[in-house]
C-alpha cells in the first residue's frame, strides 16, 4: 500500500476527518488529516500529495483562502476536491475559478467522492 496515493483531509470536523481516512483507506488510498488550513500549511510536504480534499468554512484560514494561498505561492500543487455544507453557487464559482475541480455538498455520497478523487488525479 505504499505506492498507494495520499490524500490530505482538511477539515476541523474530527468526525468527517475520521470517516474519510477510514472510507480512502478502504478504498486503497493513504490519508493524511489535518484539523485546519494552518496546519496543513505547517505540516504537509505537498511532493507526495495526490489530492486535497478541503472544506470551505474553517476557523481561521478557510479553504477558499487555502487555495487562495496555494495558487500564489508558485510551483504548483495538488488538485483540490472542496466539501461543504456551503455549495452554493458563489463559493462554487470562486472554488471553480481558483481551480478546484469539484465542490461537492456534504453529505457527500461516498461513490461521488471516489469517482470526483480518482478523476483528479488521473488529470493530475
Amino acid at each position: 500500500m505504499s505506492n498507494a496515493p495520499l490524500i490530505a483531509v482538511v477539515d476541523d470536523d474530527e468526525a468527517i476527518r475520521e470517516a474519510l481516512d477510514d472510507l480512502l483507506q478502504s478504498v486503497g488510498f493513504r490519508c493524511l488529516s489535518f484539523v485546519s488550513a494552518e496546519d496543513f500549511l505547517t505540516r504537509a510536504d505537498q511532493s507526495g500529495i495526490a489530492c486535497i480534499i478541503l472544506d470551505v468554512r474553517m476557523p481561521g484560514l478557510s479553504g477558499l483562502e487555502l487555495q487562495d494561498r496555494l495558487n500564489t505561492d508558485g510551483g504548483g500543487h495538488p488538485p483540490i476536491l472542496f466539501m461543504t455544507s456551503y455549495a452554493d453557487d458563489t463559493t462554487r464559482r470562486r472554488a471553480m475559478g481558483g481551480g478546484a475541480r469539484d465542490v461537492l455538498g456534504k453529505p457527500v455520497d461516498a461513490h461521488i467522492l471516489i469517482e470526483s478523487l480518482n478523476s483528479a488525479i488521473a488529470a493530475g
